[in-house]
Order: C-alpha cells, then sequence, then structure tokens
C-alpha cells in the first residue's frame, strides 16, 4: 500500500469512528495542561508554606557555607579551623577578664547607694563571702574600708569619691598601707567597672588590710593641714 493510500485509510477509520482529528493549537493547549495540574489532586504532598521557607532558608545557608568556603584556603575544612579557632579565643578572653558585670549607675564612685557604716559593709561582704560571692565581697570589703577611713576622721565623707582617691588620700596618713590601699583600688575598679570577676585570695587580701588598717595609729603629721580630722584621729589613737 502505497502513503497516499496509508493516510486516506486513517482518515476514513477516524471518520468511522466519529471522532474528530485532534488538532489543538499550541497556547489552548498549555492552558488546559495548566488547569488540569492546578488541579488538588496533584498538590497533595506538596510542602506547606512553612516548610518552603525552611527550604529555601537552607537553600541559603548551604550557598553561604559553599560561597565561604570556596574562598577560604583549605576548602570546608579551613572554614571549619576558623571556626574552631574563633570559638577558643572567645573562650580564652572569657576565661581571662571574667564575666561582665553590671555598670553602676556612678561610674568609678566607691558607694553607690544609702549611707552605710564599716560595720554594715563587713558583714554585707562577710555574707557575701560565705556564700562564695567574691566579686560582691570584694566590693562591700572596699566599701568597709573607706567607710571605716571616713568614721576616724582619716578622710572626709564626701560622696563620688573614687576607689583610687580614696587609697590615695588615705595613704598619707597610712604610708606603710599606701600601696596596699593602691591595690586594693585597682582591684575594686576592675571587678566593678572593668568587668573582671574576683575570688577568694582577693577578698582575703582586702579583708586583711582593713584588719590590719583598723590596728594601726595614723601619722598625724600628714593631717596638719585639718586640725578637725587631726584631733578625731587623735582622739581614736589614744
Amino acid at each position: 500500500m502505497s502513503a497516499t493510500g496509508g493516510a486516506s485509510m486513517v482518515r476514513l477509520l477516524v471518520r468511522a469512528a466519529g471522532e474528530p482529528p485532534v488538532d489543538t493549537p499550541r497556547l489552548p493547549a498549555r492552558e488546559a495542561a495548566r488547569r488540569e495540574l492546578s488541579k488538588p489532586m496533584y498538590h497533595e504532598n506538596d510542602p506547606n508554606l512553612l516548610e518552603r521557607a525552611l527550604n529555601r532558608f537552607w537553600d541559603w545557608v548551604g550557598g553561604l557555607f559553599g560561597a565561604a568556603s570556596g574562598a577560604t584556603p583549605g576548602g570546608a575544612l579551613g572554614l571549619v579551623a576558623i571556626a574552631v579557632f574563633t570559638l577558643a579565643l572567645i573562650a580564652a578572653l572569657w576565661w581571662r577578664l571574667g564575666t561582665p558585670q553590671r555598670a553602676v549607675s556612678t561610674l568609678g564612685a566607691v558607694f553607690d547607694d544609702r549611707p552605710r557604716s564599716a560595720a554594715e559593709h563587713r558583714a554585707t561582704a562577710e555574707a557575701h563571702a560565705a556564700a562564695g560571692r567574691w566579686t560582691q565581697a570584694v566590693q562591700e570589703r572596699m566599701r568597709a574600708v573607706v567607710r571605716s577611713l571616713e568614721e576616724r576622721a582619716l578622710l572626709d565623707p564626701r560622696p563620688g569619691r573614687t576607689a583610687d582617691e580614696a587609697a590615695a588620700e588615705a595613704g598619707r596618713p597610712l604610708p606603710g598601707h599606701a600601696e596596699r590601699l593602691r591595690a586594693a583600688a585597682r582591684e575594686f575598679d576592675d571587678v566593678t567597672y572593668g568587668g573582671r570577676t574576683a575570688n577568694r585570695a582577693a577578698y582575703d587580701r582586702l579583708r586583711d588590710l582593713d584588719d590590719d588598717l583598723d590596728r594601726t595609729k595614723p601619722d598625724l603629721s600628714a593631717l596638719a593641714h585639718h586640725p578637725v580630722a587631726e584631733a578625731a584621729a587623735r582622739g581614736a589613737a589614744e
């Protein structure tokens, strides 16, 4: 049978079956397919909105790390090494500087609340020490030192005085303890404003200084320009 005869036979069979030949234009066919595929039965297993968002996020993270590993010497292994080094550096700084402390409202001042006696500050310091709160114990013991010197008239009571100022002023009538007073002031500043944490040894040093100062007679010649303070110190020494 020739090709012409075959084509004629196909047309006859189609007409015999009573069905029109398929000859749908491209655009209507595409629209029909789109409508068919938009039916819910074809999307029952599609990810929901949250899953799609997470998939996009992880794709973004993967691309970010891929780009970083491509730009890092050694690729992904080099990137991991840098991350480990960074974490180790942060841990070392945290260990060296200690836990950051909350800054007080009056920067640099020894006292930041209502006036209390030296005995009250000592009692509070001992309570902190018993609980292992060494930073607070050091702060309260330094306040006890300064308040005790004020009560003995070796320091003029002055709001806003810093620990360094108190140490410098107290070192004149108590020259034998001037260096220890300066060291105590630095310790107070470090734990109060420098973000460092104190330990038991620091508190023991400050407590010993407080006890020694309480038993030390001041050098009255250093108070020659303060008659009232000299008289009070003389009475305390007697």
